[in-house]
């Protein structure tokens, strides 16, 4: 009798969980190992901003409680690094020099916010939002109706700037070209909603890059960010939103090929041998469009990792993206986006 499959999926954010689930629905005999670098199980991170209305244990989060893995028999491996893959031999290699072997592997591990160059070094100034526990330390250093100085701007971070004005913060923002990430927007568009944030109570500030980000003096505001014009604006967190880089380095030496993210199939597969790739780490043939392209926002992310699971265990399906209605006002003047849409 031969061995059950083992499938590998690295990372467990919606693609991955949602992949691990189908996995088990269609193969109840495979052996399932689910990894990811955090600490915690899968919890939808669209749901951080919570933090900031009163939820500040992680449990209230997750879809399903720790045991429930158990059950499903999926082996969730906390806390593991993955620093390489062998797609000849087939297996995953951990910074703590494990190896582990895979008969199918899907990669999820979707992408890390992108920061200008320019403000690299100042990086240990500012804090991000990727995850419960750097969410967790962003509420602790915003004082009470304290300022959060956001950078860019992508659809992550107006979502988060809406909820930190609704629950008393205040929030300046510094536009970039990576405003309204994803979405691209024409001038009058951006125009509008631009206005829309600050009638919502967003302070603006656009026209100069950031070119600097300081600790501030001993008896004001904790940061400052510095402009290209000489302007300086005063906060108490310094917050970059400005896209996603897909996390890819890992996969350098797989045998797969790697433009921004992983080169997949309409199928999700990769030119890799029983190599798969969901979500915003990968970049999907259009034959309509005859090139690659990212489908980014929860839905999709969702939909991907779950095309795949289907893919590996048997199916012959291809991706399909939804119609993308972008980003528009409501009556009330409140911006939506299909980004948010689930």
């Amino acid at each position: 009798m031969p061995a059950p499959r083992h499938h590998v999926i690295i990372g467990s954010g919606s693609a991955g969980f949602g992949a691990a689930t189908t996995l088990r629905a269609r193969d109840p005999d495979c052996r399932i190992s689910l990894v990811t670098l955090s600490s915690l199980p899968f919890y939808n991170r669209y749901d951080l901003p919570r933090i900031f209305k009163g939820c500040h244990d992680w449990r209230d989060l997750l879809p399903i409680m720790p045991a429930k893995y158990d059950e499903l028999g999926i082996t969730l491996r906390r806390n593991s690094r993955v620093v390489d893959v062998d797609g000849k031999a087939q297996l995953v290699l951990f910074a703590h020099n494990e190896r582990l072997h895979y008969d199918c592997l899907l990669v999820c591990a979707g992408g890390r916010g992108y920061l200008p160059e320019i403000l690299a070094d100042q990086r240990h100034l500012m804090h991000d939002f990727a995850s419960f526990e750097a969410a967790m330390k962003v509420h602790d250093a915003l004082p009470r109706r304290g300022t959060v100085i956001m950078l860019g701007g992508d659809m992550l971070g107006i979502d988060l700037a809406l909820n930190l004005l609704e629950t008393g913060y205040k929030v300046t923002l510094i536009t970039t070209p990576q405003t309204f990430w994803p979405h691209r927007v024409d001038d009058d568009t951006h125009a509008r909603l631009i206005a829309a944030l600050e009638d919502k109570g967003v302070r603006v500030v656009g026209g100069s890059t950031p070119v600097a980000v300081e600790e501030g003096p001993p008896n004001g505001s904790a940061r400052r960010v510095v402009l290209q014009d000489g302007t300086e604006i005063a906060g108490d967190v310094v917050m970059p939103f400005c896209g996603l880089v897909p996390a890819v380095e890992f996969m350098l030496s797989a045998g797969v090929d790697i433009e921004r993210g992983l080169l997949v199939r309409p199928d999700l597969r990769t030119t890799g041998e029983n190599i798969w790739a969901a979500g915003d780490v990968c970049q999907i043939w259009s034959d309509k469009e005859k090139e690659y392209k990212f489908y980014h926002g929860w839905r999709n992310v969702r939909y991907m990792g779950e095309l795949a699971a289907r893919n590996m265990t048997g199916s012959d399906e291809e991706f399909k993206a939804g119609k993308d209605r972008g980003i528009w006002l409501d009556d009330d003047n409140a911006i939506q986006s299909s980004f948010w849409e689930n």
